[in-house]
């Protein structure tokens, strides 16, 4: 039978910690889920390996009796034992110490089913000593061996999902119904919101056996708008204006999340100049405060000139020569 390395089916060191874990499960998991990987057999594999190995590895408890039973694998099998039947002596030997741990039915139905034969032989089944429906047990150990060595609950998958707000929604803040199973839950999102916000929902992802269920991890992802650039809370904004307020200065209105504003524009303007305008920007999320507005002054030239306005440009180019 061969041996299983959960650690390495999931891309982790034996020195991870439970939250590395879980993220390399959770990436691995979208990877290869079989709603992305529709008729994919590979892939469908993959995700029931890499869900085997979150089982065990996902609980601290569990995968403790891994790490104790998993190094010793091989001297075990050499010893001739079908899994792991017998601990520290053989079977019927007196003050042998031996545990056997045995499973009324296939201990895959506490997860859905579809686990390996190692998966099955380490924690319960056929592969113990007396099979499948025995309640032989040693030193006041419980009949059924899955749940002596894990306890019977099973807590239950995170999920993920994302969702998708305007520029306006996250200004003023929105709200989504998501559907999980048959639940339909009302999430909310303050004002503020930004591109890859993770927000989680405590205990609405699957449900567990008996156990705790998983949380529901949401992704918003803030749609790009067609007037407004975002960078962090600040936003930025074309502003449009004619040579003669670039020149020499004036009052002209700016769109804003919050409605037109008067912004002055100083004489001798730039195009392509940055104007402030201080607190008009994107909520600071989860905190007071806004962000800045600031206007990229776009100087507009006029498409034709009457003959007026043509000498008046004459003078004025005969004056500044007088000036170099």
């Amino acid at each position: 039978m061969e041996y299983k390395d959960y650690y390495k089916v999931l891309g982790v060191k034996k020195s991870a910690t439970q939250d590395e874990i879980k993220k390399a499960y959770r990436k691995l998991a979208v990877k290869y889920h079989p709603d992305k990987n529709e008729g994919d057999k590979a892939s469908e594999e993959k995700f029931k390996e890499i869900s085997e190995a979150y089982e065990v590895l996902g609980d601290p408890e569990k995968r403790k009796k891994y790490d104790q039973l998993g190094a010793n694998w091989k001297q075990y099998q050499d010893a001739g034992f079908n899994g792991f039947g017998g601990f520290g002596g053989q079977r019927g030997q007196p003050g042998g110490g031996s545990y056997y741990y045995t499973f009324e039915g296939d201990p895959s139905d506490l997860f859905g089913g579809g686990f390996s034969d190692f998966f099955k032989a380490f924690f319960g089944g056929g592969g113990f000593p007396g099979g499948a429906g025995s309640r032989s047990s040693r030193s006041g150990r419980s009949s059924r061996g899955f749940d002596s060595m894990f306890g019977q609950s099973v807590p239950g998958h995170d999920l993920e999902g994302e969702l998708h707000i305007t520029l306006e929604e996250a200004y003023s803040g929105t709200s989504r119904i998501v559907k999980v199973g048959k639940e339909k839950i009302r999430v909310k999102i303050k004002p503020g919101a930004y591109d890859g916000l993770k927000l989680r929902v405590r205990g609405k992802g699957e449900k567990g056996r008996g156990g705790q269920a998983g949380d529901l991890y949401l992704t918003v992802r803030v749609e790009k708008h067609p007037v407004f650039e975002r960078k962090g809370d600040d936003l930025y904004v074309e502003l449009p204006i004619d040579m003669y307020t670039a020149l020499l200065g004036g009052t002209v209105q700016v769109r804003t999340m919050s409605g037109l504003v008067n912004m002055k524009i100083p004489e001798g303007v730039k195009n392509g100049q940055l104007l402030r305008l201080k607190g008009k920007g994107m909520p600071v999320y989860g905190k007071h405060g806004h962000g800045d507005l600031f206007a990229r002054i776009r100087v507009v030239l006029p498409d034709k000139l009457t003959s007026e306005q043509k000498d008046l440009l004459k003078k004025m180019k005969a004056l500044d020569k007088q000036f170099v």
